[in-house]
């Protein structure tokens, strides 16, 4: 069991990878679309309302309504049933990449991404970030633009702590990137039961989020 004061760090990596894989996956094998996020969903919303073609629309329309349930779904189910998302959000995680290896190749590439869509929205909410940072776990536009201001506050101010705090964002680009590196190799032998292996990754982040729990849990119980 690892006990660390790093140890919300090492959890955060640990699903970064998670969100690195299943972005790349979507990317690889569902003709491009990153589905971890919804600025292209809802900008292919508008388009498909523009040019009335209501059916697609409707999918995007599902895409959205799976990612709004599965953020909010966050604040509801520990309300109504108590639910701890730390240790259910892995689950729902294991449960889409089960469920993606039954959704045929030859299906709408929108409807074939729901399982993603409502999975990663949860992570996103369930896990904000760590060391006092925020940071997404599922795409890397923020964590970019983090480590770049920290970089520049770093040369022109030399404020204290700035290149720890970049390199806290880097390592979180990284992780997602070596998750997305072991999609696309599982991707090219396996296809769409590819992200079967995402599972491994999916028990580590599972296994850092109970380190943590019970690393908490010491610091707590130690004699002040």
């Amino acid at each position: 069991m690892i006990r660390s004061k790093n140890i919300d760090w090492y959890r955060h990596l640990s699903f970064a990878a998670v969100g690195g894989f299943f972005a790349a996956y979507a990317v690889l094998l569902r003709m491009g679309v990153m589905a971890n996020a919804q600025t292209l969903n809802l900008l292919e919303l508008l388009i498909s309302i523009l040019r009335c073609n209501w059916l697609t629309a409707l999918m995007h329309v599902g895409a959205l309504a799976l990612y709004v349930l599965g953020t909010m779904s966050t604040v509801v189910l520990p309300h109504l049933f108590g639910w701890d998302m730390r240790r259910v959000c892995p689950l729902i995680d294991a449960l889409c990449a089960v469920v993606l290896v039954f959704l045929p190749v030859d299906m709408p590439v929108m409807l074939s991404l729901y399982p993603i869509f409502f999975a990663m929205s949860v992570q996103w909410s369930s896990f904000t970030g760590a060391q006092d940072h925020i940071s997404s776990t599922i795409f890397s536009t923020n964590n970019t633009k983090q480590a770049s201001l920290s970089l520049a506050r770093h040369l022109c101010f030399r404020e204290k702590g700035q290149l720890r705090r970049m390199w806290f964002y880097i390592s979180t680009i990284l992780c997602f990137h070596v998750g997305a590196a072991i999609a696309y190799f599982s991707a090219q032998w396996l296809e769409l039961s590819s992200s079967l292996c995402a599972l491994p990754l999916i028990a580590l982040a599972y296994y850092m989020v109970v380190c943590e729990e019970r690393y908490t849990q010491s610091q707590a119980d130690a004699p002040v």
